[in-house]
């Protein structure tokens, strides 16, 4: 998600439950939450929050942790116990690490310090959101192809194991939803499950979201705050796009990987974690490795035990499934569109570079434009845009072919040089089409020569 507000006939703005028993805070909040398009109720204490979620549940609660009628844990675990996938964002004026290790031990999404930067606060929500929705829509893992099974039933072999996991695979395959898998199988299915990712973080921030960090480190930090490393303690910890991090960390790192400890910025004192890392990447290490970009000391210390999922076009016979679960998951009535066979047959030739993230946004997309009653309306190929889906099978890129011989690295420039001709240069919307972070984008055309966006200027 790029921003608090969500459309689409399907979609329901979403709702938000702010709690905090100082009228000024939770008037401010509303005022911003509505400002964004999102729904918003309002309580004044614990009590009074537990009765509105109870009535209507709402998928983010954003609340202050001291009250005097109870504090904010009571009414994140209370909530979570009826609707496990509710997010929270706790906040409070009172910061201080035990704390913010028992709110995210409980489940919350965010722990933030007042006053909150509404910036932040934003991000927070976003990231949720996002979370939120990915988990919503594809719940369960879903597929019957072999290859797609396979990489399942290693999940579940390994997932008893306490050594870390390195999964490669490309963006959209569903890395988070297997990571999730993963922890649930495993002995530390009780401890926390924390996720970071690698690549929503510019360099001088990322150190102290996984480190955390002492009071006064730097300009404006006002108390000391754990980072992912502590706050995943007896749990597992998600590195998402670790491909993304930067050379000046890997060595830090390497370290709490190899000794379990490290030092918070700021502060010499030695934190100890009891912990898992699962890592993913939609890049090549081992060619980064050879790059000189990534540690080869640090691959090696990720990489104990590999795995991969598939892309959806080597699992050509879960896209109907597929096609089918997200037609029920965003059909507002409840009641899903009956999907035609020659939709179906376009779906199977397409080559689908996004995989399974971009089935889901055109399934959302063609029950958004699709007509007649919930149920039995029918989803017609013309809904679908030609840039979208192309006209056969063995296409992959506009004018280029795949066939054997053509590198990798070939491939990848063409796509890239396709879609930003498409986006008129765009990065950031080029970025989202392919399903990856802006940084890699942005990588990717140094590394490939790539002309500047004037360059694009009238082609899209």
């Amino acid at each position: 998600m790029t921003s608090m507000g969500m459309s689409g006939r399907d979609l329901a703005p979403p709702q938000v439950l702010v709690v905090d028993d100082d009228a000024g805070m939770r008037a401010g909040l509303e005022i911003i939450f509505r400002r964004h398009d999102w729904r918003v109720e309002t309580a004044a204490g614990a009590g009074e929050a537990l009765a509105k979620f109870r009535r209507g549940q709402h998928p983010l609660i954003v609340t202050d942790i001291r009250m005097p009628d109870g504090d904010g844990f009571q009414v994140m675990r209370e909530a979570r116990a009826l609707a496990p996938r509710t997010a929270v964002i706790l906040l409070t004026a009172f910061a201080s690490v035990p704390d913010a290790v028992t709110a995210m031990r409980g489940g919350a999404c965010d722990y933030l310090v007042k006053p909150v930067a509404f910036e932040q606060l934003q991000q927070a929500a976003a990231r949720m959101l996002g979370r939120s929705q990915t988990a919503s829509d594809a719940g369960e893992l879903v597929g019957h192809s072999p290859v797609f099974l396979h990489a399942l039933e290693r999940a579940r072999q390994v997932a008893p194991s306490d050594a870390d996991i390195l999964l490669q695979a490309e963006s959209g395959t569903g890395k988070e939803l297997l990571a999730h898998m993963v922890h649930r199988l495993s002995l530390r299915r009780d401890g926390p499950f924390v996720a970071v990712n690698c690549a929503a973080f510019p360099e001088a921030l990322l150190e102290s979201e996984l480190f955390g960090h002492a009071r006064g480190a730097f300009t404006g930090a006002v108390a000391a705050r754990p980072g992912k490393f502590e706050l995943a303690d007896g749990g597992t910890l998600l590195l998402d796009e670790v491909g993304e991090m930067p050379l000046s960390l890997q060595p830090k790192l390497l370290r709490v990987l190899q000794e379990r400890e490290f030092d918070r910025l700021g502060d010499t004192r030695a934190v100890k974690v009891d912990i898992r890392v699962i890592s993913t990447t939609n890049r090549p290490l081992e060619a980064m490795v050879k790059a000189g970009t990534f540690r080869a000391d640090l691959y090696y210390r990720l990489n104990v035990i590999p795995m991969g999922l598939p892309a959806l076009r080597e699992r050509q016979e879960d896209i109907a499934e597929l096609a089918a679960h997200f037609a029920r998951i965003y059909s507002s009535g409840g009641n899903a569109p009956r999907l035609t066979a020659e939709f179906l047959a376009r779906l199977q030739q397409h080559s689908w570079p996004g995989n399974v993230r971009e089935l889901a946004n055109l399934m959302r997309r063609a029950v958004a434009l699709s007509t007649g009653e919930i149920g039995v309306e029918v989803l017609e190929p013309s809904e679908l845009s030609a840039a979208t889906l192309g006209p056969g099978s063995q296409s992959v890129i506009a004018g280029e072919g795949v066939h054997p011989g053509v590198s990798m690295e070939s491939m990848e420039k063409r796509l890239l040089e396709v879609t930003l001709a498409a986006t008129g240069g765009n990065r950031s919307r080029a970025a989202e089409m392919l399903g990856v972070s802006l940084r890699t984008v942005r990588n990717k055309i140094r590394l490939y020569g790539l002309p500047s966006r004037r360059s694009y200027a009238g082609l899209s």
